[in-house]
Parts: C-alpha cells; structure tokens; sequence
C-alpha cells in the first residue's frame, strides 16, 4: 500500500470531486483513478460512489479514510520530529501572551532563550488568557501564559509564578494611609478593571461577589498601564497583582493590602497530547528552569 495512493484517496474524498481532487493534488484525472481503483483491489472493497454530480465514500470507504487519516498524519509528524532532530536550531514558537505578562516577565526569558538559540523565532501572539486558551485548543498558538486553574483534561500546565493581590488606590484616597483593608472597604467606589476576555477581569468581579458586593465597574481596559494612570488622576480603584506596581512609575498610585489573602496564580499551558516541536520542548525546558529563578521575586505558594 503506497501513502500516496491514501493522500490521493483522501483527497477525493475531502473534494467529492475527481476534477477538483486531481487539481489540488497536481495530477490527472486518469493518474487519479488508476490510483484509486489501484487502493481498491488492494484492501478488495469499493471506496467511492460515483455520480454524475459528485462523488462520495462507501462505508467501507468511510472506514478507510479514518485509518487512512491516521496514517497521514503520522507520518507528516514523523518527518515534523525528524527534521527537528536534524536542526533544532530553526524554527517558530507560537506564544499566547496576555500584554500583562509580556510587560512583566517575558522580555528577560526572551532574552535567554535567544543566547541560547538565536535562531529560533518567538511569534508573540497577544490576547486575553480567556482567548489564549481558546487558540492554544484550536492549534493557533502552541504553548501559552494563563491563569490557573484550568481543565486538566485538555490542558497540560506548569505552575510559573504566584503573586498577591492588593488595592490599588490613588496616593490621596481616604484609604491610602491603611496597612491593610478588606476588599469590603472598596465596595462603593469606582472600580478600573481589565476588559471582558481577561482572567483577571472574572477574577476581580468573583472576588468582590465572594466578599458579598457586585463592583461598580467605571473603566474597563487592556492595558495595565492605563489602569493605573486611572488611578493616578483618582478615577477609582482596583485589585490587581502586586507586581504591576514594580513595574509602574506614577508616584501618585498607592498600593494597600488586603487582610483575606487573594492570590494570582500564572501557569504554562500546552495541549494534552499534541505533538511539540524540539524547539518548544526546549523553551519549555527553559521555562521549568525559570520557575525556581522566579521564586526569588515572588516565591511560588504551595
């Protein structure tokens, strides 16, 4: 049994045309049917109904093209984990990354990975978590940042870092002079949150409902940095991770802990079962490793 005879059998099928099967295929028609009736006396059963108008698989065709599709498809991954073995060194990694986390920690990754494997190149693809997940299921990103928990079921994860939540408030908010608030004390102000396809925007509004109120939501954003000038012209308030506050400047945001501790924590998540490219196991070896360095800053939580 020749692949090729599958391919093309696939092909028919996939078409339901032998015109349309032979145009893509780069074949003739009559290449096409010797092939076809080749696969036929091979396995002895008839694959194909053929009409005037169309052409589609028997259910012994049907059967086929399943295993047919196995076949394929390992043998194209076959060649993908080959070719990766012979030059590692070349190649994409498709990143799903909230704009948060690419602010706060990926520019130092980056950069250690690229020493290590300067020809390799990082394709940023920038979304809420909510959205990375839906990209990373579909097989548009290969490896992506959210936060935990997610379905274990589908998603294979790696705790990266944990972080505290805390208030952020403006420098001269009746509050800013606390050590520590409950998140109780900010049920009637103004909140600037994230937008709709964030994790951290369900995680403020759960948070708050948990603590018995539903946040008056003023600004919704996509982009920490706005949040926080919000803050700094004393627009409302919002939890957040501690860590945006190392990374911006305005002296005029004042950050408060929370006395019921609410903890942020981010994973790296890959899909269950689908193949990984030599490239993306080492950058996710990479990151294993970043895991422990990143404790230092903000010791993971267990």
């Amino acid at each position: 049994m020749e692949l090729r005879d599958l391919q093309l059998f696939m092909c028919v099928v996939e078409q339901e045309s032998y015109t349309k099967a032979a145009a893509v295929m780069y074949v003739s028609q009559p290449t096409l049917s010797k092939s076809i009736k080749r696969l036929e006396e091979e396995l002895d059963v008839k694959l194909l109904h053929r009409t005037t108008r169309s052409v589609s698989a028997t259910e012994e065709g049907l059967v086929v093209y399943t295993y047919a599709k196995r076949i394929v498809d390992t043998k194209q991954e076959l060649d993908r984990s080959l070719q990766d073995m012979r030059d590692v060194q070349r190649g994409t990694i498709r990143i799903g990354i909230p704009p948060l986390i690419g602010t706060l920690f990926f520019p130092e990754i980056a950069k250690k990975f690229h020493q290590k494997f300067p020809q390799v190149t990082l394709e940023l693809i920038e979304h809420g978590a909510k959205t990375i997940g839906e990209l990373i299921h579909s097989g548009k990103v290969d490896v992506g940042f959210m936060v935990l928990p997610v379905n274990d079921v589908t998603f294979k994860t790696e705790r990266f870092v944990d972080d505290d939540f805390v208030a952020y408030v403006h420098i001269n908010h009746p509050l800013a002079n606390k050590n520590l608030i409950t998140i109780t004390a900010l049920q009637q102000e103004p909140f600037i949150i994230f937008s709709d396809d964030f994790a951290l925007h369900d995680f403020v509004l759960r948070s708050c409902e948990e603590a018995g109120f539903t946040p008056k939501v003023a600004y919704k954003s996509s982009q920490w940095d706005l949040i926080t000038e919000l803050i700094a012209l004393d627009l409302g308030v919002t939890i957040l991770p501690r860590a945006i506050y190392e990374k911006q400047a305005n002296p005029n945001v004042k950050i408060i802990p929370l006395a019921e501790p609410l903890v942020w924590h981010l994973g790296i998540v890959t899909l269950n079962g689908r193949y990984q490219s030599v490239a993306l196991k080492e950058w996710l070896n990479l990151m294993g490793e970043e895991v422990w360095s990143w404790q230092q800053y903000m010791p993971i939580r267990h």
